[in-house]
C-alpha cells in the first residue's frame, strides 16, 4: 500500500528508447530507484535501435527487458508498448533524469486522476537561455496540452491503446501520440532534468528556432522522415 493514500499503487511499465546511450543511461536508471522503493514500477523496458556501446550491458545489469530493432524512436517505442504489461506507462528519454520527489507526485496522481501527465522540464545547464527554452516548453505543455518527449509522459495503458500507440515514425512520434489522446496531459509537480548537449553544440537560439521550424512543418503536414533527415543535419 502507498502511504497516505490507502490505495495499492498502480503498476507502471517504464519505457526508455536508446541508441548508444552508455554515457547517459546509468543516471536515468539510478533516478528510477525511488519509484522501485515506492512500489510503483512493475517493469523496465529498454527499447534499443542497434547500439554499439555498452547500452545493452547496462540495461541487463539493471534487470530491464531489452528489445532490439530498427533505429526509429517511434518504432522503438511502439515495440516496447506491445510488450508492456503495466496498467500505466511511463515513457522517458535516456538522457532525462527524474528529480527527487517524483515518485510521491506520481503516486498522488495515480490515486487521484486517470489523466495523462508529464513532468516539468529543466535543462542540465545554467543561464538565461536554458531557463527560457525550458520555460517555453513548460508553458506550451500547459497552454496547449502538448508536452514533448523530453518532458516524459505518464499515461494509462487503455488510453495509449485507444490512441493507437506510438506511430512508427522517426520524428514527432511524441506529438502524434499526444494529439491522439482523448484527454490533455496535465503537469505533475515534479521535474525531469534533461541534457542540453545539442543546444550547447549548435547554439540555444539556432537550435530553438530550428526545432520550432520543424514543428511548424510537421503541423503543416510534412513527412516525418524528411523532417528527421533535416533534424539530423
Amino acid at each position: 500500500m502507498h502511504r497516505g493514500t490507502g490505495i495499492v499503487p498502480a503498476q507502471i511499465s517504464v519505457i526508455i528508447p536508446t541508441l548508444d546511450a552508455e554515457p547517459v543511461l546509468p543516471a536515468c536508471l539510478a533516478a528510477l530507484i525511488e519509484g522501485l522503493s515506492a512500489g510503483l514500477i512493475r517493469e523496465l523496458i529498454i527499447t534499443d535501435g542497434g547500439s554499439r556501446d555498452a547500452t545493452q550491458a547496462i540495461a541487463e545489469a539493471a534487470g530491464a527487458v531489452f528489445v532490439v530493432g530498427p533505429a526509429s524512436r517511434g518504432g522503438q517505442l511502439r515495440r516496447a508498448g506491445m510488450l508492456a504489461r503495466g496498467n500505466w506507462l511511463l515513457v522517458l528519454h535516456a538522457d532525462a533524469d527524474l528529480q527527487p520527489g517524483w515518485s510521491a507526485a506520481v503516486a498522488d496522481h495515480l490515486a487521484r486522476s486517470g489523466a495523462p501527465a508529464h513532468f516539468r522540464l529543466r535543462f542540465r545547464a545554467r543561464g538565461m537561455m536554458p531557463a527560457l527554452v525550458a520555460g517555453w516548453a513548460n508553458l506550451r505543455a500547459r497552454l496547449f496540452g502538448l508536452p514533448f518527449g523530453d518532458q516524459g509522459l505518464l499515461l494509462r495503458r487503455e488510453d495509449y491503446d485507444c490512441a493507437g500507440g506510438y506511430p512508427d515514425q522517426p520524428l514527432m512520434e511524441d506529438v502524434a501520440l499526444v494529439r491522439a489522446l482523448s484527454a490533455r496531459p496535465v503537469a505533475l509537480p515534479a521535474t525531469v532534468l534533461t541534457s542540453a548537449e545539442r543546444y550547447r553544440r549548435e547554439g540555444w537560439l539556432r537550435r530553438g528556432a530550428r526545432n520550432l521550424w520543424l514543428q511548424a512543418r510537421y503541423f503543416a503536414g510534412a513527412d516525418p522522415a524528411a523532417l528527421d533527415a533535416a533534424y539530423r543535419r
